[in-house]
C-alpha cells in the first residue's frame, strides 16, 4: 500500500470514486468545473498496485475559538470502493493526515460525519448541533418600524464578510472565510442576500435566502443587534403574499427567537452536526485561554489517544493565573492514585470546544477523577457556544 497526495492527472479516477461512493452523477459541465478547482495537494489517496483504492480531502482552514483563529484541518470526501471497505485503508489515511496536520500546525480537525460511531473510532467527537425552524407565515414576528434601511441583492462579498466576522467570533467553531469560499460555498446563483444598514449607514446584519414553491428558505441569518434582527424579519414579513412558511436553517443553540414570539409553537428541530478532534493536544493548549484564577493550577492528566500517539500518555497541565496553559508530557507513568483526571482525546475536544462541560463528562463516566478536581476544571474552562454554519 502507498499513501500519498494525488497528482493533477488523477482527478478523473478521484471523481469517479466520489460519484460512486456518494451516489451522484456530475454533468460534463459540472465535472469540467470541478476539474478547474481540483487541488491535488489537498487530496490524499491509498493506492495498491498503482490503483486508487480510497481517498480523502484535507482542507487548510481556520476556525474561531474564543474569538481567535485556530488552524484547522477540514476532512471531506472520505471514500473507498466497496470491495476495499473494512480493510483498514481509511485508518491508514487518517494516520497519515493526522501526522500531516500536526506538521502543518493544524491543532484541530473538523468533519461532517456520515456516521458518528465510525469517526469516533479515530478520535473525532460531536462538537455541535443545529436548530432548524419551520414557521408558518401567520406566526412571523410582527413588522416593526425601524431607522435605517435594507438593501437586497448586494452580491458584495467584502461587505457580507465585514458583517460576518465579528458575529462569527462570538462562537467556537465558525469558519474564517476567504473570497473563494464565499463565492463557491456560500453564495450561488439561486440565492438572494439582504443587508441591514443602521441610520448612520453602518452595515449591521444580513441574511442569505431563497424563495421557491411558496417557501422562504433562510440559509444564513447574521445580525449584530436586535434592531438588525427586527429589520430583517420585517423585510421577510413583506413576503407574506408570496410564501406560506419560512424554513430557517443553521440556527445556533443559544438562539431564543421562539421565546420572543406571541406563539412559539411551530416546528423546531435539533440535529447533530459536525465533529471535531484535537490533533496536537500540547500545541492546542498553548493557544487556548482558560479562565483567569488567583493562583497557578496544576493537574496530572492521563490522555488516551489510539490514533495519534503523540497525544497519548501522562501529562502535567499547568494553568497560569492569567489563563495561559501549558501541557508537559511526563516520562514513564504515574500510579492511578497520583493522577488527577483521566479521559480520552474525544472528551478533551468536546470540553475545550465548549460543547460539553467537565461535570457532564464526569457524570456520564467519560471523565474519571475526584469530583473536587472536576469542579476545578469546570471553573477553568470558559463557557462558550459552539456553532458552525458552513459545510464541507
Amino acid at each position: 500500500m502507498e499513501i500519498r497526495q494525488l497528482v493533477a492527472e488523477e482527478f478523473e479516477v478521484s471523481a469517479d470514486l466520489g460519484e460512486y461512493a456518494f451516489q451522484y452523477k456530475l454533468s460534463p459541465v459540472e465535472r469540467a468545473e470541478r476539474r478547474t478547482h481540483f487541488r491535488p495537494e489537498q487530496a490524499w489517496g491509498a493506492f495498491e498496485d498503482g490503483q486508487l483504492q480510497a481517498r480523502l480531502l484535507l482542507l487548510p482552514l481556520q476556525i474561531y475559538i474564543q474569538g481567535k483563529p485556530f488552524d484547522m484541518g477540514g476532512i471531506a470526501g472520505v471514500a473507498s470502493w466497496p470491495e476495499n471497505r473494512r480493510s483498514g485503508l481509511v485508518r491508514h489515511l487518517f494516520n497519515q493526515v493526522l501526522s500531516v496536520m500536526k506538521e502543518q500546525g493544524q491543532t484541530i480537525s473538523c468533519l461532517n460525519p456520515f456516521s458518528f460511531a465510525y469517526y469516533r473510532k479515530f478520535g473525532w467527537e460531536q462538537m455541535t448541533e443545529l436548530r432548524k425552524y419551520t414557521i408558518p407565515v401567520n406566526q412571523f414576528p410582527a413588522r416593526k418600524s425601524f431607522k435605517g434601511r435594507v438593501s437586497r441583492d448586494t452580491k458584495d462579498i467584502a461587505l457580507l464578510d465585514e458583517i460576518y466576522r465579528p458575529y462569527a467570533q462570538r462562537y467556537n467553531g465558525m469558519l474564517l472565510r476567504d473570497h473563494e469560499w464565499w463565492e463557491r460555498r456560500v453564495l450561488d446563483a439561486d440565492s438572494h442576500d439582504v443587508v441591514y444598514y443602521s441610520e448612520e449607514g453602518t452595515p449591521q446584519g444580513y441574511a442569505i435566502y431563497k424563495v421557491a414553491n411558496r417557501e422562504l428558505t433562510i440559509e444564513e441569518f447574521i445580525y449584530h443587534n436586535e434592531v438588525a434582527r427586527e429589520a430583517l424579519w420585517t423585510y421577510y414579513a413583506n413576503h407574506d403574499s408570496m410564501v406560506e412558511q419560512a424554513v430557517v436553517e443553521c440556527i445556533p443553540l443559544d438562539d431564543f427567537f421562539p421565546f420572543m414570539l406571541d406563539n412559539p409553537r411551530f416546528k423546531q428541530e435539533i440535529n447533530p452536526y459536525f465533529m471535531a478532534r484535537i490533533v496536537d493536544a500540547a500545541a492546542f493548549i498553548s493557544e487556548y485561554t482558560f479562565q483567569a484564577f488567583e493562583a497557578e493550577t496544576k493537574l496530572m492528566l492521563r490522555i488516551e489517544d489510539t490514533s495519534a500517539a503523540w497525544n497519548d500518555g501522562v501529562w502535567e497541565l499547568s494553568i497560569s493565573p492569567d489563563g495561559s496553559g501549558r501541557l508537559d508530557k511526563l516520562a514513564g507513568s504515574l500510579a492511578e492514585a497520583e493522577l488527577d483526571l483521566a479521559f480520552d482525546i474525544r472528551t478533551l475536544t468536546t470540553m475545550l470546544m465548549g460543547y460539553r462541560r467537565p461535570l457532564e463528562m464526569y457524570r456520564c463516566g467519560r471523565l474519571v477523577g475526584q469530583e473536587a478536581v472536576v469542579n476545578t476544571l469546570e471553573r477553568l474552562i470558559p463557557v462558550g457556544t459552539v456553532y458552525l454554519t458552513d459545510s464541507f
